[in-house]
């Protein structure tokens, strides 16, 4: 079993879900970014600071495995793990399960620290990742 470094418990709301009563794909990266910056933040890594000193956090890529739909009313918990990928992207690898541990959706968020000119940058040493 793959250790993950944090997690976070959430409910599908009703507005979430389409027409077949199942939750909108496009949601399962809202529950997944909460959940980052949920993680981020229990690091202590704030993106208005990371902002003033002029470094950003920015997707580049999405991976999404859609394994299993949530409905109205469910809870769910969102699992991830930080990983460098080099010396300025790194990933996000992410889980999504039903509480039962059924799995839900499993993803590979890409991400990189871009400076204010938009070019690729090394983090800040008080700034993880």
């Amino acid at each position: 079993m793959v250790e993950f470094a944090h997690s976070a418990v959430f409910d599908v709301r009703d507005y979430e879900c389409d027409l077949q009563g199942i939750v909108n794909n496009a949601n399962y990266q809202h529950y997944l970014e909460h959940a980052r910056h949920l993680y981020l933040r229990e690091l202590g890594i704030d993106f208005s600071v990371l902002s003033a000193r002029g470094a950003n956090l920015v997707v580049i890529r999405v991976e999404i495995d859609y394994l299993s739909p949530l409905r109205s009313g469910e809870s769910f918990v969102v699992r991830s793990r930080l990983e460098r990928v080099s010396r300025v992207r790194f990933v996000f690898v992410q889980e999504i399960d039903r509480a039962s541990r059924q799995p839900v959706a499993r993803a590979k968020i890409f991400g990189a620290t871009m400076d204010a000119s938009g070019r690729a940058t090394r983090p800040h040493p008080k700034s993880k990742p």
